[in-house]
């Protein structure tokens, strides 16, 4: 039924949290010290170039698989079990009650009855795995159970890019889950330890800008937005004429002219806040809230200066770039000021990792 090792499966063997965006390959390993407090032992990025994947598909499979053999080696890790994730798009989940008590067994046979009504392909054709979330509230004899499926090539290519670099995928989750895994730590580190804190957490990859709203742990309201760090390569492209790779290498690298700041970072941090702004609208008008008590910023266009002030600006709300690794011990072999540099990137990774101590 399940074909690679369970979607919220507990690990506690060293693990790699793997995360594969459109952009970049970034690694993160967790360990924890005498003490029992997570450290960060491992991470590193290693960019992709454009289109080798795209809408979460693998288009270019030696070339990313090379790129994560270099990103393997460049953060010094000697492990090999990864847990990798799929983008929601390529997931179906859903949510159901059964009756408490069940085996595994009997829980099996009922979800897969239960899967067949949701899922728009033969379950022949798909990965499929569920897990047990707790008590239905409303139905004391019951419990819900989440239920995630995908199609079965999505998993193979995953798996095989693992194989590829000489690693071996043990765990498969969803990216938007692994990153909630991963802010959670930091939502607990708001007043009255987070508790009915309605939070929206914006992360801005280089394509898509995908934000979820999150309280007590429940997903309130998720959506994507066509809007991402790539634009602000093509407005570089347009001011200057550089060329695609150089653009993305001097943002990345800061080697921008004098009036870069003014002429170019401004506009798009202003434009980006206002993007931001507009989907907490979206939110506002969906559902019953109209405020947010919190906005977290993820991704690697987060730390753009000026942008959490422009976006506490035009929405009012409070806004703080994520630091996954905030209140974590740090390994001897993390470079720090990079990783201070890099970190609102790594969420995804980072809560990958953290499935090895998931309970």
């Amino acid at each position: 039924m399940i074909s690679v090792g369970a979607l919220f499966s507990r690990q506690s063997a060293p693990l790699l949290g793997i995360d594969i965006s459109s952009s970049s390959v970034k690694l993160v390993e967790l360990g924890r010290d005498k003490a029992g407090n997570l450290m960060l032992e491992h991470c590193a990025i290693e960019p992709l170039e454009r289109g080798w994947i795209a809408d979460g598909s693998i288009e270019k499979f030696d070339e990313v698989a090379e790129a994560l053999r270099r990103v393997v080696k460049k953060s010094g890790t000697r492990t090999k079990n990864v847990a990798l994730a799929l983008p929601p798009s390529a997931v179906i989940t859903k949510k159901i009650s059964l009756p408490a008590g069940m085996t595994d067994q009997e829980l099996e046979v009922q979800v897969e009855s239960e899967a067949s009504q949701y899922i728009p392909f033969s379950l022949d054709e798909v990965s499929l795995d569920f897990c047990v979330i707790g008590p239905n509230k409303t139905s004391p004899g019951d419990v819900d159970v989440l239920i995630a499926a995908s199609r079965r090539e999505k998993v193979q290519d995953r798996q095989g890019l693992a194989e590829a670099a000489g690693l071996k995928a043990v765990i498969m989750d969803i990216e938007s889950h692994a990153s909630r895994l991963a802010v959670s730590r930091l939502i607990e580190a708001l007043p009255n330890h987070g508790v009915d804190a309605v939070v929206a957490l914006f992360e801005v990859g280089a394509l898509t800008t995908s934000m979820q709203v999150i309280c007590n742990d429940e997903v309130l309201y998720d959506r994507d937005q066509a809007f991402g760090g790539a634009q602000l390569t093509q407005l570089i492209v347009r001011q200057y004429g550089f060329s695609v790779e150089e653009a993305e290498t001097k943002k990345r690298k800061g080697d921008l002219p004098d009036d870069y700041s003014s002429a170019v970072l401004k506009p798009f941090v202003e434009v980006t806040a206002q993007e931001i702004g507009r989907a907490l609208q979206f939110f506002f008008t969906s559902t019953p809230h109209n405020r947010v008590d919190h906005i977290f910023l993820a991704g690697g266009s987060a730390p753009l200066a000026g942008l959490t002030d422009s976006v506490t600006e035009h929405s009012t709300f409070a806004c703080s770039i994520v630091n996954p690794f905030e209140g974590m011990e740090i390994g001897s072999t993390v470079r720090m000021k990079k990783m201070a540099r890099e970190a609102p990137s790594y969420l995804t990774s980072c809560g990958l990792a953290m499935r090895r101590f998931s309970q």
